[in-house]
């Protein structure tokens, strides 16, 4: 079934990684999965690390690996700022592991209420979340 589309951007540092025409966005924020459709509710929500999923039509769905980020929702317009956001096909497994490992050594290094332990948990979850988007190509 056809649903009514709306503009969607994603803007990374390193620039946009899409920008257009969707039926429906399927992302995750901090308080759980949200999915976007056509004349939502204005938004603005805090992103996790998960997959990205912009449907294009029922059959055409442009996925990433996002990470943390920003979403905001107005008037049939979508904006998602994020760190990063990466077609599976481009996710590195060894890389991410490897990512992944220096990440939890890290948190076992830093001081519990510091900072830098809570930035190296982000760093974990991202990793782990890039792996299990890896995984379901």
């Amino acid at each position: 079934m056809a649903h009514q589309k709306f503009h969607c951007q994603v803007l990374t540092p390193e620039g946009e990684a899409f920008d257009d025409e969707v039926e429906m966005v399927s992302t995750r924020t901090g308080v759980g999965s949200v999915g976007i459709l056509a004349n939502h509710a204005p938004l603005m929500g805090m992103l996790e690390p998960t997959e990205l999923r912009l449907y294009k039509s029922d059959s055409d769905i442009v996925r990433f690996a996002q990470s943390e980020g920003y979403i905001q929702v107005k008037e049939n317009d979508c904006l998602i700022l994020v760190e990063e956001a990466i077609p599976p096909d481009q996710l590195d497994r060894s890389d991410l592991e490897a990512r992944l490992r220096e990440a939890e050594d890290h948190v076992q290094q830093a001081d519990e209420d510091s900072e830098e332990h809570e930035r190296h948990l982000r760093d974990v979850r991202r990793w782990k979340a890039f792996l299990e988007v890896g995984s379901s190509t």
